[in-house]
């Protein structure tokens, strides 16, 4: 069937409205289940710490280590990954990716050493692997760029939302479930990895591959939304491994991948170490009590994220919003250190790191995706989150050995001047801004 040209051409026309209005009601809530429940699953370790840390004996050092080796495995299997979600179809790839991530967590709840935890570690990250570069991809099949900001905004939040829940369930599970002798902590890992598993299993039966395969479009739908999608991802050829991987030698992609490193060990140290500076704050907490103050931070991150990516879609600002929030989260670890024995103080201090770890996510990938060519889009996505990645080992790992077991936040000068030097390294990155971008409209 043949679009009409006026409907082909025209942003906001009624086809083009209802159909960006059935793709975001459809496809986004899975994508975005999807991504809670991985990035839950990633970071319960932190809140699993505060029960098991005296069964395992595991040290603030053994913490990080714990906490970074994910990533080792993650880095090697992302691009990979990406390529054969490309090959076997999203539907598929995202439905083994997330079993196999919650099978993993699930049996994380029964490790009985440091170096089984050690293991089940590397075996999560590389079940993981490519999951969100492939989220990101997928989303380049259902929205076009003027809507893409948006909704990869609506991703993006899926990391407060899955903080702020792992928090309160988290803190709730290990001081009021002690079910068949098990341990708490070991309850925090089984009850956050079996809903991966369910949810796994709806993305295969309900998740369609490309617009082309989508019922609950009209014909006319489909074939004007795919037209569009065609119409800006076009590759120039059919590329090997190889040739896909020279991407990665583009010098924007690299200062993207670097600059999002160092930006990463800012982020995963907030995820992995609020639990323990909470604690720092009043060790008579309860494990309650450190969930609920440990939510505040990710409520106003998750606050202060959607206001900037609304402000910079409607400005088609990008870069700018990174650097101010890449120096926010700075000002606010540098807070943390300062009052960590005055919770009030504290508290707004690791609000502020919320806002800036959390809040560049949007318009960095916005950034990111705008920079890219589009032949590159999939392998230059994944090389950039699977380099960045690094900086998940990197963070835990030095705030870890940094820390002593009275002081956490000792660690925390390692991600501010992680957070400087790509404040530094991106003020040199030239992004044009997105046209268009005041006639975005949200993704419903």
């Amino acid at each position: 069937m043949s679009v009409p040209a006026a409907a082909a051409t025209t942003a906001d026309s009624p086809l083009a409205r209802r159909t960006v209005r059935k793709v975001g009601v459809r496809v986004m809530p899975i994508v975005l289940l999807l991504y809670i429940f991985n990035y839950m699953d990633r970071a319960n370790i932190g809140y699993a710490q505060l029960g098991m840390a005296k069964e395992l004996t595991i040290t603030a050092a053994t913490f990080g280590v714990a906490s970074a080796i994910f990533f080792l495995a993650y880095v090697v299997f992302e691009v990979p990954s990406n390529m054969i979600m490309k090959k076997v179809g999203a539907r598929l790839w995202l439905s083994r990716i997330a079993v196999s991530w919650g099978i993993v967590t699930v049996l994380t709840g029964f490790v009985a050493s440091v170096t089984h935890l050690m293991i089940a570690r590397i075996l999560l990250g590389i079940a993981e692997a490519g999951l969100f570069p492939g989220l990101l991809l997928y989303l380049t099949f259902w929205f076009r760029g003027k809507e893409r900001g948006r909704a990869i905004a609506t991703l993006a939040l899926a990391q407060p939302i899955a903080l702020i829940l792992g928090s309160l369930f988290g803190g709730w599970i290990l001081d009021h479930v002690h079910w068949a002798g098990m341990s708490s902590w070991q309850w925090v890992f089984i009850l956050q990895g079996a809903p991966a598993v369910l949810i796994g299993l709806l993305t295969f039966f309900y998740l369609p591959n490309k617009p082309a395969d989508a019922k609950f479009l009209t014909a006319e739908e489909r074939t004007w939304l795919q037209a569009e999608i065609d119409r800006e991802y076009v590759p120039e050829e059919k590329e090997t491994f190889l040739g896909q991987l020279r991407a990665v030698r583009d010098g924007k992609v690299m200062l993207l991948a670097i600059s999002n490193l160092f930006i990463a060990c800012g982020l995963y140290g907030l995820t992995f170490f609020l639990p323990l500076i909470v604690k720092q704050l009043d060790p008579k907490y309860s494990s309650t009590n450190i969930g609920l103050l440990g939510a505040i931070p990710y409520v106003v991150g998750a606050v202060g994220m959607l206001l900037l990516a609304r402000n910079s879609d409607r400005t088609g600002e990008r870069k700018g919003h990174v650097i101010g929030t890449v120096l926010v989260a700075a000002i606010g670890f540098f807070g943390a250190i300062q009052f960590k024995t005055v919770p009030t103080l504290s508290l707004i201090s690791l609000s502020l790191a919320a806002i800036g770890v959390l809040g560049y996510l949007a318009p960095y990938w916005a950034m990111a995706a705008r920079v890219l060519s589009k032949e590159h889009t999939a392998v230059g996505l994944a090389a950039i989150n699977s380099i960045a990645a690094l900086g998940g080992f990197f963070g835990p790992y030095a705030i870890g050995l940094a820390a002593t077991e009275t002081d956490v936040t000792v660690g925390l000068y390692f991600p501010i001047g992680c957070l400087i030097v790509a404040a530094v390294m991106l003020a040199f990155l030239k992004v044009p801004r997105d046209a268009g971008a005041r006639l975005t409209r949200p993704v419903k």
